[in-house]
């Protein structure tokens, strides 16, 4: 396969940056991960406007939309028809220099820009079947989880965490609240009314989490954005995860505590209702 880097398509085997790259060394930079559906990039105009604002946050100068738009289209032209589903990864850091905690002197280092395209697998019916198990975790990341930035250690060891206690993933909960999961955003359903956390400077507004709202709001769903706690979370009729891979994924246990409902109706029709939007469905 082949990968973007800093303007030239070069095999994924030959891609390599400096050891001074910033992003190497101090996790100077953000990203985005984007759906491939049969080819076609799911709600692309959201994650671009997301990544500039991410850029904007860490003082990184904007990306040329349309650039990414051709290389993304390149890349994923690489597939082939025959592989219906595949994720494509953009990273931005501050670039190359010479290590120093404060940033390059302006104009003195460009931006180091990668892209690639990878098949992924569709999230096995069983799975949402059967819903997934979660365990909780203290949310100990910094206050600007909004940014998307490639900074994710506290995420990795949370998942780790959950692995080894034969769990899916991991929910983060701070103050006795619930904010997120490590790669994904959390709704629950109580008698009709679907409740997720509001988008603050600890959560990271999701854009499949966004749509999941549009999709409610046309079906008129009443949706409540305020924060719940583990105890509500468990007591919920159901809950399930929202993210770019994810999709809309059930969840079937917290802590070893089964919910009510381990793959709800409310998900399962949420997740119809996204594969529709996605050009999935006749």
């Amino acid at each position: 396969m082949q990968v973007y880097l800093n303007g030239k398509f070069v095999p994924e085997s030959q891609a390599m940056v400096s050891i001074d790259d910033r992003g190497f060394l101090f996790a100077d930079g953000v990203y985005e991960v984007i759906h491939v559906y049969r080819q076609k990039l799911f709600e692309w105009d959201l994650h671009l406007a997301r990544l500039g604002r991410s850029l904007a946050a860490i003082q990184l100068p904007a990306v040329d939309g349309s650039e990414l738009s051709r290389v993304a289209q390149q890349l994923i032209g690489e597939l082939g028809p025959e592989q219906s589903e595949a994720s494509l990864y953009i990273e931005v850091t501050r670039g190359t220099h010479r290590r120093s905690h404060g940033f390059p002197p302006p104009g003195s280092t460009p931006p180091t820009v990668l892209m690639w395209v990878r098949p992924v697998n569709p999230i096995p019916e069983e799975t949402v079947d059967h819903g997934i198990s979660m365990i909780t975790v203290p949310d100990d990341r910094w206050a600007q989880v909004w940014i998307k930035t490639i900074g994710l250690l506290p995420n990795v060891l949370a998942k780790e965490k959950a692995h080894q206690k034969g769990a899916f993933d991991a929910i983060f909960v701070r103050d006795g609240m619930v904010t997120e999961a490590t790669s994904a955003n959390i709704f629950m359903a109580k008698d009709g009314v679907l409740y997720t956390a509001p988008a603050t400077n600890y959560i990271l507004p999701g854009i499949t989490r966004h749509v999941v709202l549009e999709l409610a709001q046309a079906r008129n769903i009443t949706v409540n954005l305020t924060p719940f706690s583990v105890d509500q979370l468990v007591m919920a009729d159901e809950a399930f995860l929202t993210g770019t891979l994810t999709e809309v994924l059930p969840i079937a246990s917290i802590d070893g505590y089964p919910l009510k409902s381990p793959s709800g109706p409310l998900a399962r029709q949420l997740l119809q209702d996204l594969h529709e939007r996605a050009g999935l469905q006749p």
